[in-house]
């Protein structure tokens, strides 16, 4: 069985690096030695940033590629109709198990993706960012990274900088389900699509895009795009950044410029010679089979030619011994078990599609190919988010990818290999890490709780209802994610009953992050 990928998997580059300069010099950038190998970054207007986006082709490397520069301009033109302040997200929420890309960045040059959140911050004039995380490792380097430059949440000042954490599940990284749980409420899609652009966070103009995206930016806004295109191809310009995984010797993130050969990336990790297929984008991406893989390059085009997706940029290849079904069967468990919930493509689909997938396994013959086929037609384009359409699109490109395997199963009695188990899914006890704390309890009074549950509703972490209807735990650890939720709790309890305790002076936790102050974009210096 595969073991769940680590937070920060070895990192390779192919050719120059550029993303990953001066990962051979430490395990993490701190301010000073970023400055000291990517340089200075000074400040553009608006308008260069989006021409600068649109000279290198930039687009969003989360999964949905849309044009960084078109987004940047609806966002200002969205903010200068209404007269409001729009605001930067990064959304660093890596919720897909075989995805690291992110995750690496924010672990080892979070000041990247900062200055390339600051720079569109000050170029279209906002004065709030968030950042959206998942795990302790990126929390951790990010409230480091924030200390370096001094950014706090504070009132008064010229930009509001503040971490957001969210709990690492697939849907928690969609752009609505993130900007709900920056407004306080559940990391969940609301169930409405609308366009962050128009109405995001706190319903101001928002710019959300991915880690990877706002690194991007800041490297060629350093380097110009001249020099940024000299690398990789003419229209798909620059590096990206691929998190391999699967019938791999060694899982990696390797940065590799655009117009290299697939094939030579899974042999840098290890995969095997002739792949049975290559899984490109994700679960919610596309395979490709062993000829269409070798004759693949890294680019978002060449995948998409053969059927294959650069997406949110994971490369998992499976070797012949494996029963490929039997592996998207456990994907398409996975994918059903991630739904959130709140509509019937989700909540009813999912689970009907890998019931299906389970049926032609189990010999359930052509009748069950045929439902497998159109429930998952159903179910697309008519989800509250995207999670299934994406589940639709890995199901029906299993299907039509592992043909030889599905007429073995449908027409025989099988392939006759076991399933090894090669994609990695979380450990059994699912993502249960314990957040940083904050030093900070949530008690009850006793005396005066009414049992009107309100805060189990607001912090169903800390507080869950007994069969009495009042509070099963007088007291609980706050961790730093949910601060702001625990002390919405507080405030909003009818009889006053709910209090945050402040961790006594000798028993405070001590920091020893730098708070000095410091620029957002330039030198660095006090």
């Amino acid at each position: 069985m595969n073991a769940p990928l680590p937070d920060v998997p070895e990192v390779r580059v192919v050719g120059l690096p550029q993303l990953t300069s001066g990962f051979d010099l430490v395990e993490r950038l701190d301010l000073s030695l970023h400055l000291k190998v990517h340089g200075p970054l000074k400040p553009l207007t608006g308008e260069h940033v989006a021409q600068l986006a649109d000279e290198i082709s930039l687009r969003g490397r989360g999964g949905a590629g849309f044009p960084f520069g078109e987004k940047l301009r609806a966002v200002a033109k969205s903010a200068i109709r209404r007269g409001v302040r729009p605001v930067i997200v990064v959304n660093g929420s890596e919720g897909e198990p075989a995805c690291r890309k992110d995750t690496v960045l924010l672990n080892r040059a979070p000041h990247l993706v900062l200055d390339g959140a600051l720079l569109a911050a000050e170029a279209i004039g906002a004065r709030t960012l968030v950042v959206g995380l998942t795990r302790n490792s990126t929390e951790a380097s990010m409230r480091q990274a924030f200390a370096e430059r001094g950014l706090t949440d504070r009132r008064g000042r010229s930009l509001r900088a503040r971490i957001v954490r969210t709990p690492e599940r697939m849907v928690s990284g969609e752009a609505s389900a993130l900007i709900r749980a920056i407004d306080g409420g559940p990391a969940l899609p609301p169930g409405r699509r609308t366009r962050a652009a128009e109405s995001g966070v706190g319903g101001a103009p928002t710019l959300l895009s991915n880690a990877e995206t706002f690194a991007q930016l800041a490297v060629a806004a350093r380097l110009g795009p001249d020099r940024y295109g000299r690398t990789g191809l003419a229209t798909e310009p620059g590096t990206v950044l691929l998190t391999l995984s699967g019938a791999v010797a060694r899982p990696m993130v390797v940065e590799v410029p655009t117009g290299v050969p697939l094939r030579y990336v899974l042999q840098l990790a290890g995969a095997p010679p002739l792949p049975q297929g290559v899984l490109t984008g994700g679960y919610h991406g596309s395979w490709l089979d062993g000829v269409a893989a070798h004759d693949a390059t890294v680019s978002r085009a060449s995948l998409a030619a053969l059927g294959g997706a650069l997406g949110a940029g994971a490369v998992l290849p499976i070797g012949p011994e494996t029963c490929p079904l039997g592996e998207a069967l456990r994907i398409a468990n996975w994918l059903a078990a991630e739904t959130a919930g709140q509509c019937g493509p989700c909540k009813l689909g999912l689970p009907a599609a890998a019931g299906g997938l389970s049926d032609v396994l189990n010999g359930g013959g052509p009748a069950a190919l045929e439902a497998l086929r159109e429930v998952t037609q159903a179910v697309k384009g008519r989800g509250a988010c995207k999670h299934p359409d994406g589940s639709a699109r890995f199901l029906a490109s299993t299907v039509s990818t592992f043909t030889d395997d599905l007429a073995a199963h449908v027409l025989g009695g099988g392939c006759g290999r076991e399933t090894l188990g090669v994609l990695p899914l979380p450990g059994p006890e699912g993502y249960a890490e314990k957040s940083l704390p904050s030093g900070e309890k949530l008690a009850v009074d006793w005396t005066l709780c009414q049992g009107h549950g309100l805060c189990a509703d607001l912090v169903p972490e800390l507080i869950r209802l007994g069969p009495d209807g009042y509070p099963a735990l007088a007291d609980a650890s706050v961790p730093i994610h949910l601060r702001g939720r625990a002390q919405r709790a507080v405030r909003r309890c009818p009889a006053l009953a709910l209090r945050i305790e402040q961790p006594s002076a000798e028993r405070a936790p001590r920091t020893a992050l730098p708070t000095a102050e410091r620029k957002a974009l330039g030198s660095g210096r006090s």
